[in-house]
């Protein structure tokens, strides 16, 4: 949008912030930046707004919008499918057209009153990387003789500090089994700095060595700059939960979901969340709900969830042994992420050699809203004037 000569007025990554007690902490910047944005959208009256995603900012700015009488077309749903159902009436009452990524939330809107097209999820129309794994080795310095798990700790530093400790551990103890030794790559997003990101590495090895059992040594972990190529070249793949396993799972490569906030935000979200009849799932031993998206798409856990207190260096090692051979297991993840992956196809799905572009349909949309507004405008009374 930018490079398209949209104006940023705030920086959705300077605000965005995943728990209860993270968010408290930078209440008063976030708040700021909100009002930065309402007084923006009071002094352009814009002729149709695209909210997408963000839905503790979205639903608010909304409410603006409608009182200023401009359309508004919501791309990327808010989860109140999981929680916070009581925000559907706001949903209602402000937004003309939701255009929705998953398949569950069509018809879970639509039965409750809202607008909803379900137009596909933009990754699940992206081709697979074309780059070779000898070409993918040489570029990152990579031995592809051997086997490369990727590691992808979150977008946020806030995630990437409480993940990236457990997934460095794990590592650790795959490298000290011979019969498990692989190389790591980690993926560097393009909201984190890669000097904090290297800084943040070079604590977790300070910390871990003094700590690690036998001969076994931090492994040698290389940043690169493509998620996708990563996660399509990996024999497996350590995710945090996020958008980031739907990338997973459109590349198709077995992987385990990843997650860990403050202990009351995870106690608060686990009372919180309920699926509606829409979304099959079924609690763990634990009594957690699943909240890794493939396994909400496929109805049912495809693949392993650690979560806060059992994530843990020797459950995630545990849980990547099985995914590094030819076992069935991973023959059984790879089939499910595949029917799954169909899943997202936009609907009607397109016909051989072909795609529909998820992001031209939301186009499409708020092309249609416009000329719908402009409609309206030309029959007031007002327009004879």
């Amino acid at each position: 949008m930018a490079a398209a000569g949209l104006e940023r007025i705030v920086r959705a990554e300077d605000v965005a912030h995943m728990g209860l007690t993270e968010v408290l902490r930078h209440a008063p910047y976030i708040y700021a930046q909100y009002r930065r944005l309402v007084a923006s959208i009071r002094s352009t009256r814009p002729d149709v707004a695209i909210l997408i995603d963000f839905p503790e900012v979205n639903l608010r700015l909304a409410r603006h919008l409608k009182r200023l009488a401009v359309p508004v077309l919501w791309f990327v749903s808010p989860q109140v499918w999981a929680w916070k159902r009581g925000r559907l009436r706001s949903i209602q009452q402000r937004v003309d057209r939701m255009m929705v990524i998953f398949p569950f939330e069509e018809p879970f809107y639509r039965a409750r009153g809202v607008a909803a097209e379900f137009v596909g999820h933009p990754l699940a129309t992206l081709p697979l990387p074309t780059v070779s794994r000898e070409e993918y080795a040489t570029r990152h310095s990579l031995d592809s003789a051997k086997q490369w798990i990727a590691l992808l700790p979150g977008s946020r530093q806030g995630e990437v500090a409480k993940n990236l400790p457990q997934m460095l551990h794990a590592a650790a103890d795959l490298n000290w089994d011979r019969a498990t030794a692989c190389e790591f790559i980690l993926p560097v997003a393009s909201t984190l700095e890669i000097n904090w990101l290297k800084e943040k590495l070079a604590a977790c090895e300070s910390s871990g060595s003094r700590t690690m059992h036998g001969d076994a040594t931090m492994p040698r972990i290389v940043l690169v700059p493509d998620a996708r190529e990563a996660l399509h070249h990996a024999r497996a793949s350590v995710v945090a939960s996020g958008t980031a396993t739907v990338q997973a799972l459109t590349i198709g490569t077995p992987f385990v979901v990843v997650y860990r906030v403050s202990a009351l935000t995870f106690a608060l979200v686990k009372r919180l969340i309920r699926y509606p009849a829409e979304i099959p799932a079924a609690r763990d031993a634990d009594g957690n709900l699943p909240i890794a998206m493939p396994n909400l798409i496929a109805g049912r856990r495809i693949v392993p969830e650690l979560l806060n207190r059992r994530f843990t260096a020797a459950a995630l090692a545990a849980a990547l042994r099985p995914l590094l051979t030819d076992t069935p297991a991973r023959a059984e993840t790879i089939a499910a992420l595949a029917e799954t992956r169909a899943k997202l196809q936009p609907n009607p799905a397109p016909a051989p050699g072909s795609t529909v572009d998820p992001i031209r349909r939301v186009s499409d949309g708020a092309i249609a809203l416009l000329r719908a507004s402009a409609s309206v405008a030309a029959r007031s009374p007002a327009a004879d004037v």
